[in-house]
């Protein structure tokens, strides 16, 4: 796929806004769930809003392309979360379905 000047590819295949570290898959992403371009601008304040809507004209010229690399994206983060284990201080924090804890710990514990 050919990018245009405000989409810049980084050596590991992440497509970003050039100049941001804000990739083309949080932008699609967002307004494939139905987000508008006022409410991306809104979590992306960096972002301006004609930017925005020139990476989602850049999805509806392209979106076999630009859906396909969106889809692959997020497999790979499914992936990446699937293949990750918590770390004894988040599974603390969690703690156990329907367990009841006072000052952090459990009742019962000295």
């Amino acid at each position: 796929m050919e990018l245009p000047h405000f989409l810049t590819q980084w050596p590991n295949g992440e497509i970003v806004l050039t100049g941001h570290r804000i990739g083309l898959y949080s932008v699609v992403d967002r307004y494939q769930q139905g987000q508008t371009p006022d409410q991306i601008h809104a979590e992306f304040p960096t972002l301006e809003p004609d930017l925005i809507r020139r990476v989602i004209a850049f999805r509806e010229a392209h979106p076999d392309e630009v859906d396909s690399y969106v889809a692959e994206y997020r497999a790979d983060l499914d992936r990446q979360e699937a293949a990750s284990e918590p770390s004894p201080a988040v599974l603390r924090i969690r703690g156990r379905p329907g367990e009841k804890t006072t000052g952090g710990r459990s009742i019962g514990e000295s």
